[in-house]
C-alpha cells in the first residue's frame, strides 16, 4: 500500500550558485560521507559532473522527504538520508540514525528515481507500507 509519493525538480544553476557562494559547506550540509567522497572525486575530474551529482542528491532527498510526509524536520535530515546505487546502477536510499529507526518502525520501503538534463534534475519517490 502506498504510504506517500514525492517529486522534486531542481535547477542545476541554483546548486552551482550555492557551491560558488558557500563552497564545500553546502555539499557538506547535504551529502553523507560516502556521497561527499563521490562528489569530491567527480568535481576534481569533471566539475560539471560534480554539480549534477550534488543536484540529483539534493532533489532525491527533497522528493523522499515529501514522500514520507516529514519535509526536512526530525528525524529527516539531509545527512540521515543517503542516495546510493545498487550494483545494477539503480538508485536506492540508505537511511541512518533516527530516520532509519523511524522508517523501519513504520514498516516502510522506498523506490526512488532521478534524471538530469542540461539545466534541471528531477526526482520521483514512492514510499510503501508493508502490511504485517
Amino acid at each position: 500500500m502506498i504510504y506517500g509519493i514525492g517529486t522534486d525538480i531542481c535547477d542545476i544553476r541554483r546548486i552551482r550558485a550555492s557551491v560558488e557562494r558557500h563552497g564545500d559547506r553546502f555539499a557538506e550540509k547535504v551529502l553523507t560521507e560516502p556521497e561527499l567522497k563521490v562528489w569530491r572525486a567527480r568535481s576534481a575530474r569533471w566539475p560539471e559532473r560534480g554539480i549534477k551529482y550534488l543536484a540529483t542528491r539534493f532533489s532525491a532527498k527533497e522528493a523522499f522527504s515529501k514522500a514520507v510526509g516529514l519535509g526536512m524536520t526530525m528525524p529527516m535530515t539531509w545527512r540521515n538520508c543517503e542516495i546510493a546505487n545498487l550494483p545494477s546502477g539503480q538508485p536506492t536510499i540508505v537511511l541512518h540514525g533516527a530516520m532509519k529507526v523511524w522508517f523501519e518502525a513504520k514498516g516502510l520501503s522506498v523506490h526512488i528515481t532521478m534524471t538530469d538534463e542540461s539545466d534541471y534534475v528531477a526526482s520521483f519517490c514512492v514510499v510503501e507500507h508493508q502490511p504485517t
